[in-house]
C-alpha cells in the first residue's frame, strides 16, 4: 500500500476543522488529486467547498484509508457510520485526541488495520510534529503509508507502543499552548519593565521563534546554547538562578505541568 493506491482507491477525511484543513492542503500540494478525496464535514468551510473534493457524498467501498480527524465528542456518532469499511482492505489512521486503538477495534472490528497519531497545530503551517504506533494489523506499508500522508504537515516520528502517547500528548501536541503561554508572560515581564505593549510582543514572539529555529538547527545541545548565551554573572546568568530554580523555576513547574497533562490524557483514555 502506497500513495499510488490511495490516488486509486482514494481517501476518505472523516472530519475537516483546522487540523484535517491542514493535512489537506499539503496532500492536494504534494499531488493528490481532488477527485480522489472523499470529505465527510458537516459545517464546511468556504475554502474546502472550492477544493474540487466529493464533499458528504456517498463513499467508495473500498477506499485505500480513512483518515480520522473529528473532534472527540463527536467520535460516538461518526465513527460507527464508517464500520462498514472495517475489517483489513481500507488503513485507518486517526488524529483524534483521547480515543485508543482498542476503541476503534471495537467498533471496526479486530482486523482493521489502525494507526493512531498525535500532531500538533504547527501542522497549519507546515512546522508540526507527529506521533505514530499502530496496532498488530498495520503492518510496515500501513506505517510508511501514515508517515508519507503526515509528513505533509511536517516531522513524523514512531513510537514504540501506544503506552507512549499520553506523554507524547503532553510533551508536543500540548506542547505549543506552554510556548504560546511563554510569549504572553514574556511579552507581560516587559511591559512590567518599561517596554510598550506591541514592542514587547514583538520582540518575545521573535524571540521565542528564533531560539526554536536555532535550537533545531544546531550541532550543540539546547543546553550548551544555553551556556553559549550565558556570561558569567551577566544579565542571562541574573535570570536563569530564577527559572533554573528546582523548586519553583522551570524544572518542577514543566514537570508538573507535564504530568497533569499526560494523566488527564490517560483518564480521557478510559
Amino acid at each position: 500500500m502506497d500513495i499510488d493506491d490511495v490516488k486509486t482507491r482514494g481517501l476518505v477525511l472523516l472530519g475537516c476543522g483546522k487540523m484535517g484543513s491542514a493535512m489537506l492542503a499539503g496532500w492536494l500540494k504534494g499531488g493528490l488529486p481532488g477527485p480522489g478525496v472523499w470529505v465527510r464535514e458537516p459545517h464546511p468551510s468556504d475554502w474546502l467547498k472550492a477544493q474540487g473534493v466529493h464533499l458528504n457524498e456517498a463513499l467508495p467501498d473500498a477506499p485505500a484509508i480513512v483518515l480520522v480527524a473529528v473532534k472527540p465528542q463527536m467520535m460516538a456518532e461518526a465513527l460507527p457510520a464508517l464500520a462498514g469499511l472495517g475489517g483489513g482492505g481500507t488503513l485507518f489512521l486517526s488524529v483524534a485526541a483521547g480515543t485508543t486503538i482498542a476503541h476503534y477495534q471495537s467498533v471496526l472490528g479486530p482486523a482493521t488495520p489502525i494507526v493512531r497519531a498525535m500532531p500538533n497545530t504547527p501542522a497549519a503551517i507546515g512546522r508540526g510534529i507527529t506521533a505514530i504506533t499502530g496496532n498488530a494489523r498495520a503492518t510496515e506499508a500501513h506505517l510508511r503509508l501514515a508517515e508519507a500522508l503526515l509528513s505533509a504537515v511536517g516531522q513524523v516520528v514512531r513510537l514504540e507502543g501506544e503506552h507512549q502517547m499520553d506523554a507524547v500528548t503532553a510533551v508536543s501536541g500540548s506542547g505549543p499552548a506552554y510556548v504560546f503561554h511563554l510569549i504572553e508572560t514574556l511579552a507581560a515581564a516587559g511591559v512590567a519593565e518599561g517596554l510598550p505593549g506591541p514592542l514587547a510582543l514583538q520582540l518575545a514572539k521573535a524571540t521565542v521563534a528564533g531560539a526554536g529555529a536555532l535550537a533545531e538547527q544546531a550541532a550543540e545541545d539546547p543546553a550548551q546554547l544555553r551556556v553559549n548565551v550565558t556570561s558569567p554573572g551577566g544579565t542571562t546568568a541574573a535570570a536563569l538562578k530564577v527559572l533554573m530554580d528546582e523548586d519553583r523555576g522551570f524544572p518542577a513547574l514543566l514537570r508538573e505541568a507535564v504530568h497533569a497533562a499526560a494523566e488527564r490524557g490517560r483518564e480521557l483514555g478510559r
